[in-house]
């Protein structure tokens, strides 16, 4: 049996799973590639997702052998007998749990985001990875859910080789395997596409399915309900007045805030630095939008760029697409330009706007009236080597009556091209938009 991707695996692995819906399972996926698979699996089951992270703990002198697992929860499992073996001081037991518990913090906390382990005291659960090829960490695995509390533990995976299969069969009260081909060498060469899962996908599949599930209202049965609009990612076309822009549109979390991105002179939509900032935001779940105030014909002649009321109006009328589209909180993200372009539609009456964060901006050339008319809280954010665009954030800064703050990374550029000045931007925006979204109304 060959598939696809993982994706095409988790979704056959699903229908032999369909039997396993009614007893309410929580589905936890083996980072990093059992995790695709798993969230094709909870989709189809209408059941939680959650990571399982287990890490192995290794003989000293000869790591591969494991005499030992732990997991979340102080949960530690270990076998007597190869630490008897493998003369195992305890001395060097704690040792070794002590390096091993801090990788899997580590791990737990960037996969999760900050969201809490699924309880699994008395629940039926599903381990499942992409693959199996000696079956060591699967085996833990199933050890470290059962020391959780799980009531039964299924063990599922699209293939393995026949002898690790049969191991496996005693490792959890039901082992669902789809193909256990003999002449087996790797699990990546039963995918066509077996690329390398990153940290990134691990997370954003976690937010995904955190968020694009709800309880249902006085449910007992724990079975979930979708909500109105999905999480995911689009290209969508921005309608800004007379003109059509296209945009990219992600929400991590369904009916949560949403950043707009208002690009300036010689920026886009498809800048690295702005995707940069929007990705640490949807890691944070906030929603992006990156599009292009000025079509391509309009970019051609530099002066748009510079044309702030043009670019404003653009934001305005983009803004109240969105929200016809999407009731959501709404924020604005502005560099260089763009800056001005959102200081001064947030200025507009009635523009509600959450939010406003500057990156590099021009903010002095939204005009000092208007800049007293912003509500929104606003952040300046520049380079400490970019003495000309500081000193006239400065002045704008002066001008502002609201909220407002001045952050200044220190040696960096207009570009925020110095190692490790972009994630301090992405850090400070992040922070700033999941503060002020947070102190709205509920």
């Amino acid at each position: 049996m060959l598939f696809t991707d993982r994706a095409d695996a988790g979704r056959r692995l699903a229908e032999a799973l369909r039997h396993v819906a009614k007893e309410n399972p929580v589905v936890l996926g083996l980072p990093r590639g059992g995790v695709p698979v798993a969230y094709q699996v909870a989709q189809a089951l209408d059941a939680p997702l959650d990571v399982i992270v287990v890490r192995k703990l290794g003989v000293p002198y000869q790591r591969e052998l494991g005499f030992g697992a732990i997991g979340e929860g102080g949960v530690r499992v270990l076998s007597q007998d190869i630490i008897s073996r493998g003369r195992v001081g305890p001395e060097d037991v704690d040792a070794v749990q002590r390096t091993e518990e801090a990788e899997l913090a580590r791990q737990a906390e960037r996969f999760r985001a900050g969201r809490p382990r699924r309880a699994l005291d008395g629940r039926t659960v599903i381990v499942i990875d992409d693959g199996i090829a000696t079956g060591a960490t699967a085996a833990a695995a199933c050890q470290v859910v059962r020391a959780q509390g799980a009531a039964r533990v299924v063990l599922a995976v699209p293939v393995a080789p026949p002898d690790a299969a049969e191991r496996l069969r005693t490792a959890a009260d039901e082992f669902v395997c789809l193909s256990t081909p003999y002449a087996f060498s790797a699990v990546g060469e039963w995918y066509q596409d077996f690329s390398q899962t990153s940290d990134d996908e691990v997370v954003s599949l976690l937010s995904q399915a955190a968020a694009g599930t709800a309880p249902l209202a006085g449910a007992t049965g724990g079975r979930r309900a979708r909500t109105a609009h999905r999480a995911g990612d689009w290209e969508v076309r921005v309608e800004a007045g007379p003109v059509v822009l296209t945009g990219d549109l992600t929400l991590p979390v369904p009916g949560g805030p949403v950043v707009m991105f208002a690009h300036g002179s010689g920026s886009s939509r498809h800048s690295p630095r702005n995707r940069a900032v929007a990705t640490a935001l949807n890691r944070a779940g906030l929603g992006t939008l990156l599009f292009d105030l000025l079509t391509p014909a309009e970019e051609a002649d530099r002066a748009n760029v510079f044309d702030i009321d043009t670019l404003a109006r653009r934001l305005a009328d983009a803004t109240r697409w969105l929200r016809a589209r999407e009731s959501v909180p709404i924020g604005y993200f502005g560099a260089s330009t763009g800056a001005a372009a959102a200081l001064r539609a947030a200025a507009y009456p009635d523009a509600g706007i959450a939010a406003v964060v500057s990156r590099g901006g021009r903010p002095d050339l939204a005009g000092r009236s208007l800049l007293s008319s912003v509500e929104a809280p606003t952040l300046l954010i520049v380079g400490g080597a970019d003495t000309l665009v500081l000193d006239l954030n400065r002045q704008a800064q002066s001008a502002l009556t609201c909220e407002n703050k001045l952050e200044i990374v220190p040696g960096a550029t207009h570009l925020f091209e110095e190692r490790g000045a972009l994630d301090k931007v992405s850090t400070l925006a992040r922070d700033w938009f999941t503060r002020h979204f947070h102190l709205l109304p509920a």
